[in-house]
């Protein structure tokens, strides 16, 4: 069937609208993430089981239990633990006890004393209305791509890409629903806009038939597993990266409540981007739930992968360059799991393990289709 060129032309213009979108709300949230305490809320109780936090954090409870009534050299509170044990600096406990940063009826509206900004908060919820636009945009881009194409849209890396940051950003958009997790918009934002910006740019393929390799079924059930697994994948490596940098902030806050080191300035005005995220300690849970999620997917995509090629090559399983990787990164992610499950493995030895996780899938995406040649080089590029 020929392409449709109409639908075809609109499915590129959404996907850059898309961009465009989501790019404001990305500075959207950055804003707020900047100008409020909003992260300093993420962090409480309601946001994540309490006792799974604690029992998640040995290490940084003991590191927090230093910090209360901690004070830099020279005057000044550096900040304490609040109620949660989560980030320091909020002990007025003012803030909405729904945990979206909002203010309760009467509270102040100056940042300056751990209340959210109203400014602030309205920027937030207005980010978030422009990422369901960007992602109401994104999935008509979808959509029309595979009107015109007359396929399901996820035959080669630029359709394929753009469905992983489609549900990375839908992950997010189901994850604030059910959690005060507004704070994590800008972190989220910022690889799905480079991705999709490289996908666009690097990636770009006019919408035509499948490779004949690719007609098949198979290619809706195995491809859509992988899709949304990688999707949530690229979310928890996010967050890992926001527990590293936590977790080294709450060491060296340690340090200084313990006088071995001084303040820094961001310390000392209780400013910082680091600081305004929630607790290490709820950080490594939200990652160790998100990857729980989506390592079943992930495992799922593996078997209906090796179905098909039985189906189309007579083999199950033949250690392609494809093959092999996936396998590499289901066996990472599988570790981290049971590390968790049975030797207790918490804190930076599990986020060391996500991340080679997440390393090892960026590899079987990229590399493998892009450098390395084999029955999967489908890049259409």
């Amino acid at each position: 069937m020929p392409v449709n060129e109409g639908m075809a032309e609109l499915s590129d213009l959404l996907f850059r609208t898309s961009i465009g979108v989501y790019a404001v709300g990305m500075l959207g949230f950055g804003a707020e993430f900047a100008f409020s305490r909003l992260g300093r809320v993420a962090g409480s109780a309601s946001a994540v089981d309490e006792a799974e936090a604690v029992d998640a954090a040995d290490e940084t409870a003991a590191k927090q239990a230093v910090l209360v009534g901690a004070a830099p050299a020279g005057g000044g509170e550096v900040g304490t633990t609040g109620p949660s044990g989560g980030v320091p600096g909020r002990t007025d406990g003012r803030t909405s006890p729904a945990g979206d940063g909002s203010p309760r009826k009467g509270a102040g509206s100056a940042g300056a004393d751990g209340v959210t900004p109203r400014a602030s908060v309205w920027i937030g919820r207005l980010a978030v209305v422009l990422t369901i636009v960007g992602w109401a945009t994104h999935v008509g881009s979808v959509v029309t791509r595979a009107i015109a194409a007359d396929r399901v849209p996820w035959g080669n890396m630029y359709e394929f890409s753009s469905m992983i940051c489609l549900i990375a950003v839908t992950t997010f958009l189901v994850l604030i629903t059910r959690q005060p997790l507004r704070w994590l918009g800008v972190f989220v934002m910022v690889p799905v806009v480079l991705s999709m910006g490289f996908a666009g740019t690097v990636l770009y393929v006019a919408a035509g038939p499948l490779v004949p390799a690719l007609d098949s079924y198979w290619l809706k059930i195995h491809v859509a597993g992988a899709i949304i697994s990688s999707g949530v994948f690229l979310v928890s490596a996010v967050t890992t990266v926001l527990f590293l940098l936590k977790d080294r902030w709450e060491s060296r806050l340690a340090e200084v409540a313990s006088g071995r080191a001084e303040a820094s300035r961001a310390m000392r005005s209780r400013g910082g981007i680091v600081m305004r995220l929630p607790s290490s300690a709820t950080l490594d849970t939200i990652t160790y739930r998100i990857i729980a999620f989506a390592f079943p997917i992930w495992t799922f995509a593996i078997i209906a992968g090796a179905i098909w090629a039985e189906a189309a090559w007579g083999r199950y399983w033949g250690w392609d360059p494809k093959e092999t990787w996936s396998f590499i990164t289901w066996v990472i992610y599988a570790a981290y799991l049971h590390a968790r499950a049975t030797a207790g493995w918490r804190g930076r030895r599990a986020a060391a393990v996500s991340l080679l996780a997440f390393s090892a899938l960026f590899i079987d995406y990229y590399l493998v289709n892009l450098v390395i040649n084999g029955l999967h080089s489908y890049a259409g590029i």
